[in-house]
């Protein structure tokens, strides 16, 4: 029997390139031998004091707090392994219900869809979450640079025990059943080539969640 391996993504709930990347880890794990762990990162951490951004894209870093930290904060009260099921309640609202990032409802709904006090839906508003979500962040972002935002992921490396990082793979609509794990056997692939760093091409399509 195959070993299973753990595979480790770092998530910012707020980004829907992350979510596609994320449900077709999902898919993997039935196909090939992984369990995925899900880890919390910060595109409002990671883009702090970035003054260039357009007014636009700050406000949403403003916002953008809000769901880190709640995703902390139940890490705190839960265990980590409850952010695979958080993270499935607050995308659904976020990218397929168009919930606002900002609106308590969607803290509220989703703690509750797992389980969690609905109470922990203040930590969007607190700070004091945020040496813990850096701490995570920084996790996740130092292997692969800071000049990638999310998804990341920590693949099995070209040797063992060791791990690669990466941004990536973006890709929509997310691959199901025995096409996602060709994709995954692609990224080991590549991930055990040593000093690959970069595939990329322009993206020419929005998201497509189904």
């Amino acid at each position: 029997m195959t070993e299973r391996a753990t595979v480790d993504m770092w998530f910012d709930p707020l980004c829907p390139w992350a979510w596609m990347t994320s449900r077709w880890l999902l898919e993997v794990e039935k196909v090939r031998p992984l369990d995925i762990r899900f880890n919390v990162m910060s595109l409002s951490v990671l883009n702090e004091g970035r003054d260039e951004l357009p007014q636009i894209y700050r406000d949403m870093m403003d916002k953008g707090w809000g769901p880190v930290r709640v995703c902390i904060a139940a890490a705190q009260a839960a265990g980590p392994q409850v952010l695979r099921d958080l993270y499935t309640a607050l995308g659904t609202r976020i990218h397929l219900q168009k919930y606002e990032i900002d609106d308590e409802k969607l803290f509220t709904e989703a703690l509750a869809e797992v389980g969690l006090d609905a109470g922990l839906a203040a930590a969007a508003h607190s700070t004091d979450y945020d040496e813990a979500l850096r701490e995570s962040h920084n996790a996740g972002m130092k292997p692969v640079g800071t000049d990638v935002g999310t998804p990341v992921i920590h693949a099995p490396g070209p040797n063992p025990g060791e791990t690669v990082a990466f941004f990536g793979p973006v890709v929509t609509p997310a691959p199901k059943g025995e096409a996602a794990g060709k994709l995954w056997d692609g990224v080991v692939l590549v991930a055990g080539t040593p000093g690959f760093y970069e595939l990329k091409r322009s993206r020419d399509q929005d998201p497509i969640f189904d």
